[in-house]
């Protein structure tokens, strides 16, 4: 095939719906609400190549604010694959989220194990390793710490978030707190909140999307909340293994290892609390 013939386009919230088709065959596992969340954050953040009008290809290149900027559902259609096109198309999307950024920010990413040496390549660091695991929702009692999160809690929900992800993501945070099938719930104590977790329906079974916490005994109480709303549904969480809390946690609860991606950054890394990221919130936006 002539790659001269392919056209790098934007894409619209259908073509992005297309994209979380494709992964949910990959077995990503996506939820059903969230392309339009994804697209709410940045609508001029979803690429990808055509071919004769055809997609064939993609991925996000989400711009916070111009300050900082996430690459993800990198994705070919297999009939397109191990024909140069991916290599092209990732160098043609990170320059283009570059440009979309203010001077020296940074991108970030989530690269699975087989592609980390290319990503090496085309300038990003590794910072940790993020390992999927699956349990069973069950009962647990509750917690009288936790409550369930409304619009009032918005302005301290941000601010605990720049804590944990580094930087502002407030146009994504509000949509993503509040779409359908999902549960959130904040742990406040003496009315400081110390931690906020967010599950939602996926694919299969269900993501805790993020789990943010001062420490391990608050992160267990949201887990176990989560836990609570999926009651023998398939529960997944993404852990960075860097705290050592984290892997105490899910190995407490028996949680069975899926799969694992790393953490990259393509110039220097956010300043996040990893002490308080028990779960991170997405592989596609960070």
């Amino acid at each position: 095939m002539n790659l001269d013939q392919l056209q790098f386009l934007q894409l619209d919230l259908n073509g992005l719906k297309t994209l979380v088709s494709w992964a949910r065959l990959e077995g990503w596992n996506p939820g059903p609400f969230d392309a339009d969340v994804f697209y709410q954050t940045d609508p001029d953040g979803f690429y990808g190549y055509f071919l004769k009008g055809e997609l064939i290809g993609g991925g996000s290149i989400v711009s916070y604010d111009g300050l900082f900027g996430f690459m993800g559902f990198f994705i070919v259609k297999p009939e397109y694959r191990s024909q140069g096109i991916g290599k092209l198309l990732w160098y043609q999307r990170r320059n283009k989220l570059l440009s979309r950024l203010q001077p020296n920010a940074a991108i970030g990413m989530d690269g699975v194990i087989a592609m980390q040496p290319f990503y090496q390549k085309g300038g990003f660091e590794i910072a940790f390793r993020d390992e999927r695991y699956e349990r069973k929702g069950a009962s647990f009692k509750s917690n009288p710490c936790i409550s369930n999160i409304d619009k009032s809690d918005v302005s301290k929900i941000l601010s605990y978030d720049i804590q944990c992800f580094g930087v502002s993501r407030s146009k994504f945070l509000q949509s993503w707190l509040f779409m359908p099938e999902s549960h959130t719930f904040k742990y406040v104590k003496s009315g400081e909140l110390k931690g906020f977790a967010i599950i939602r329906k996926a694919s299969t079974g269900y993501k805790i999307c993020p789990l943010f916490a001062d420490n391990l005994t608050i992160a267990e109480a949201l887990y176990q909340a989560c836990l609570n709303v999926a009651v023998n549904e398939p529960v997944y969480i993404d852990v960075p293994v860097i705290n050592k809390e984290a892997i105490d946690l899910i190995r407490k609860y028996q949680a069975t290892y899926v799969f694992e991606c790393a953490r990259m950054y393509y110039g220097e890394s956010p300043k996040m609390e990893i002490n308080k990221v028990f779960g991170i919130t997405t592989f596609e936006l960070g």
